[in-house]
């Protein structure tokens, strides 16, 4: 990121108006996703904008199972 726009890596190359995810990680550590992960992650997204989500508590109860 530079001055707030978000900078491709050197190499990739976007047409005007391209719909990109953007992973934000303190570490700095590039996240690459394969077609299938992406879907799975846009999915999630989509979910979670629905409302369609559970509590941290619920979540723990069903991981503790």
């Amino acid at each position: 990121m530079k001055g707030g726009a978000i900078v491709p890596d050197e190499g990739i190359e976007l047409t005007e108006g391209s719909r990109v995810s953007v992973i934000a990680d303190a570490r700095e550590v590039p996240v690459e996703l394969n077609p299938a992960q992406e879907a799975e992650l846009a999915d999630s997204i989509a979910e979670a904008d629905r409302g369609d989500v559970i509590s941290a508590a619920e979540l723990l109860r069903r991981l503790c199972r």
